[in-house]
């Protein structure tokens, strides 16, 4: 039986790196069903084989394959009634791999974050440009959406919960209390890890705020780290990672889309977790394209 690993512990003492894309590998694998979270259920031994890949290649954080496995995604695919068989299974799935691989590896343990997307719905903007003042939901019914999420995947043996492509402030405050009212059910508390995107180079959300004052608007929530994804390829996210570390008050975390042109394919993005800021990190976009591709992930 294994010790258990804190993942708090285990950050004081090395940087930590985040696995890659999931949807983008199952593509690759020839995975077409629509509803990748379902693999889970139909098909875990692919998903366990991405799990499998990124471990391999050096990451100390696996995320689950949930990022719409809440039932206001998957009410697309009418499949709301397996919201906690998805979670569960996922869950324990990469559980399995990263404490596989912990065991070969004792010294250098691996964990699992369980992966919570933003939903296709905005609590802050209005689906219809004739009506400002409408909402597709009310906060009550995207925090319940989560926690339901958020339950299963604590059951399942997750070290952390990352609220993840943030685009709209307010559903990751809706996350965040959700994931405090899981916790408390489960009798199980793990740390929050955010990561928002970044719609435009002026580095503002699709909601409209700066990276600034996203991390106003979420330090009570005191999150274990808070970062990036999705947004842009990696020389244009210096720019914003930059503001973010000078912001934040924790750990920051990386993980920009970047795409090989010679194999066409989406290479695995090393998100790391780090603690100090980088003064001589270029401050504007022209600054960025002049440095050397060496210093992305310095």
């Amino acid at each position: 039986m294994l010790p258990h690993y804190d993942l708090r512990t285990e950050l004081s003492k090395r940087i930590l790196v985040l696995d890659g894309a999931m949807g983008t590998m199952l593509q690759a694998l020839g995975c077409r069903e629509g509803c990748n979270d379902m693999l889970a259920l139909t098909r875990p031994e692919v998903v366990a084989d991405v799990h499998r890949r990124y471990l391999q290649a050096g990451a100390d954080i696996i995320e689950t394959n949930t990022f719409n496995a809440q039932r206001i995604s998957l009410a697309d695919y009418a499949l709301t009634d397996k919201v906690t068989d998805i979670n569960l299974a996922a869950a324990r799935l990469a559980r399995r791999l990263a404490d596989e691989q912990t065991l070969a590896t004792p010294d250098k343990p691996r964990f699992v974050a369980g992966s919570v997307g933003p939903t296709n719905k905005a609590l802050s903007m209005s689906p219809d440009i004739n009506d400002p003042a409408l909402r597709a939901l009310t906060f009550e019914q995207l925090e319940n959406a989560y926690m339901e999420q958020m339950q299963a995947l604590l059951q399942g043996g997750v070290d952390a919960l990352l609220i993840e492509t943030i685009f709209d402030t307010l559903n990751a405050k809706a996350a965040a209390h959700a994931a405090q009212r899981a916790m408390q059910a489960v009798g199980r508390e793990v740390p929050l890890m955010l990561s928002v995107t970044v719609s435009d180079k002026a580095g503002r959300t699709l909601s409209g705020q700066t990276l600034e004052a996203f991390i106003a608007s979420m330090e009570h929530v005191a999150p274990l780290s808070v970062g990036l994804n999705c947004s842009f390829g990696a020389a244009d996210m210096l720019v914003p990672l930059r503001h973010l570390i000078i912001s934040a008050c924790t750990q920051t975390l990386d993980c920009p889309i970047s795409w090989d042109s010679t194999t066409r394919r989406q290479p695995p993005c090393a998100a790391r977790c780090r603690r100090s800021s980088s003064s001589d990190w270029p401050t504007s976009w022209a600054d960025a394209a002049a440095q050397p591709t060496s210093t992305l992930h310095r």
